[in-house]
Parts: C-alpha cells; structure tokens; sequence
C-alpha cells in the first residue's frame, strides 16, 4: 500500500520527544542516521508515525535512538520507480524488501553479508517488521529475536457482493481459495491474495485450513496487501483489520478503501464483528483481536546477539529501542499517557500484544 509519509524532523535527545516540533507532510522517505526498519505493510504505517514524528494522539510524539533519527522504509513499491531504497548514508541501493517474509531475509542478509536481491547490504537493515511470527522457524536457541509489537488481527474484505457475504466461515473461506465455492449468495466469487512474502497472506492462509490454491489467482502476483483498490467485483482479500482501522479513521493518511468504492470488511469469526464504529470512529473489536484463529500478535525483528546483554555484539540503544518494559520504544504497550508510543499504535488499530516476551527463530542464519 503506497501510503503519504510524514517527513522527518531535526533530531531530538532522547528516545520519544513530546511537544512542540511541527513537521511538514511530504513523500521522500529519509535515509537514517542510526537504526532502519523494513518489512511488512502491516505495521508499517505506525512504525512511520514513531519514527518520523507524529501529533496523532494530540501530544507530538517522536522514538529516536539516542538522539538520533530511525528510519522506516515503505513495503512497496516493490516494482518500477521507487523500488530501490539506500537506507543508510554512503550505502547501496537495494530492492525494497515488501513485506514480513522479505523483510525478515533482508535483515538476515544485512547480518550474514549474504546478498538480498544480487546486492550485499551488510549493515543496511537493523530491525524487520514483521506481521506473522516465525512459525516452523521457531527455536528456543534461534539467532532472531521476535519482539512483540502490537495485536492486529486478519479478515477479509469484498467488493460488490451481498450481506451474506459479511460474515463467511473459515471453511467457506478456504473453499473460496481452492475454488469449489466459486458463488455465495447467487453471485460469483473470485479470491485474490497479496504478494508471496506477506505475512497477512501467510495467516489467513494458514487460519482458513491452508487450501491448495486455485489455478490462476497467484501466477505473476505482486499484488500490494492492504490495498483496496486492487479488487475488482465479486472479488475477496485477506486484509489486515489494524490497516482498516488506521486507513478509514483517517490515521494513515490515504484511504484505499474510499478511493476503492464498494469494498466491505467482512468477519471471519461467527457472530463477532471485526470493527465497531464507522468512518473516523471506528475502533478495532477487541474479542475479534481476542480470537485464537484470527486474532494474530506482530513482531520487530532483530538480531537477538544485538539485545543480549553480555553478548560481544549487544547494542544498549537498539535494545532499548526495542525493549517492551522500557515506556518510550517502539514496543511498549503499558504507559497510557497521551505521548507515548501505545497512544499512536492504538491510533492504527494496534491493540496490546498477547504477552511481550520474545519469540526466539532460526537456529543458523
């Protein structure tokens, strides 16, 4: 999703700076002077806001790392103009990681000095936003740190269609996604997904019974998560209720689903609406995000070495960057005054995580 960023503003000490500094709206993505974050679209939008500044929650809140500004990189485009990123001052130019999956094998090349799309970028990517956790990837002994960030959770949504079409079951959804339920309603039905590497397509996938595919609906796919305008009629998408809230309140600055027109979210959970409220009221709904099937927690990733204490590689400011217990990172959830980090994240349709301890993954890098 091609969403207006909020451009950077001078540096300020310490790690979130409340009041006072105004930063004018603009599209250029800002090269960082300390720590990068790549990856999924998903968190994206919030990950902007802390990073470049934002007044969102009426107080004006900025995370920087030790004084110094972070830089988060837009998921997309993936493709054609703007696709390459330098995301570190003298650094290459490299394909812009788009998505969980890609920004995850971003920061391992950026750790390993492995290549990332044909280029070595050694040192380019510090943190991956990631919208799934590690999966099979899983190992208490694993070299990336799953750091929770906030709780989303994963629907769907549909253009055209009719009320029946609001509240589909896991069953329903996968029959969609294989192809044998090609009509509901009386209407026809065609799946679409977002790229290979999103973490939201991964979880919806895996939410609704991992269907075998139907033929077509992935062939030559670079299709953008969280972006309405991407369905035809009669289509239906996996979409990210944190992107739905944030983009119909108005909190990400571009509406896809407006500019889309005729597009619904719909419920995957019997009986439990994703949302209450509608257009700048919306919010998300809780025992939605509750639910164990669609309810999903999201993660930054880094590099576990670098936020062990003890360990030769330990960084003190990216692990306080990333540390939940710590009131001004990106990750915590607990301080509820006005100019902290969870006051935004709840502005994008973030709720608190599960639980914030990290999940360790990937035994070899």
């Amino acid at each position: 999703m091609k969403l207006k960023r909020l451009a950077a503003i001078t540096a300020a000490l310490g790690v979130v700076v409340a009041g006072g500094l105004v930063a004018s709206s603009a599209n250029a993505e800002v090269v960082s002077n300390s720590y990068v974050l790549v990856g999924s679209d998903t968190l994206q939008d919030a990950a902007n806001a802390l990073a470049n500044g934002t007044s969102i929650t009426g107080t004006r809140v900025r995370v920087t790392a030790g004084g110094n500004t972070i830089g988060s990189f837009d998921a997309f485009p993936s493709t054609g103009t703007g696709s390459q990123i330098q995301t570190k001052p003298g650094g290459p130019y490299f394909q812009r990681p788009s998505g969980s999956g890609n920004g995850v094998s971003a920061l391992r090349a950026s750790i390993t000095g492995g290549a990332w799309n044909g280029k070595t970028i050694t040192g380019q990517v510090d943190i991956a936003r990631s919208s799934s956790g590690p999966g099979a990837n899983q190992n208490p002994d694993g070299k990336l740190a799953y750091v929770p960030f906030g709780r989303d959770a994963v629907s769907y949504i549909y253009k055209g269609g009719t009320a029946a079409w609001a509240n589909l079951t896991a069953s329903q959804l996968k029959q969609v996604f294989e192809g044998t339920l090609t009509s509901i309603d009386g209407v026809a039905v065609n799946p679409r997904l977002p790229q290979s590497g999103s973490g939201t397509r991964s979880f919806f996938l895996s939410a609704i019974g991992n269907p075998t595919l139907k033929a077509g609906i992935d062939t030559n796919n670079t299709t953008a998560e969280n972006d309405a305008t991407v369905l035809n009629e009669g289509e239906i998408i996996p979409f990210s209720v944190a992107s739905w809230t944030a983009q119909v309140t108005g909190a990400a600055g571009v509406n896809t689903v407006a500019a889309a027109s005729g597009v619904t979210l719909g419920s995957a959970v019997a009986g439990v609406a994703a949302v209450s409220g509608s257009g700048a009221t919306t919010v998300p709904n809780s025992t939605y995000y509750a639910n164990t099937t669609f309810g999903r927690d999201t993660y930054l990733v880094v590099e576990r070495a670098r936020i062990t204490v003890g360990d030769a590689k330990y960084d003190p400011t990216l692990a306080g960057l990333v540390n939940p217990s710590v009131s001004s990172s990106l990750t915590n959830f607990t301080s509820g005054v006005s100019g902290s980090p969870r006051r935004v994240k709840e502005k994008f349709g973030f709720l608190a995580p599960s639980q914030t301890a990290p999940i360790y993954a990937y035994a070899s890098l």
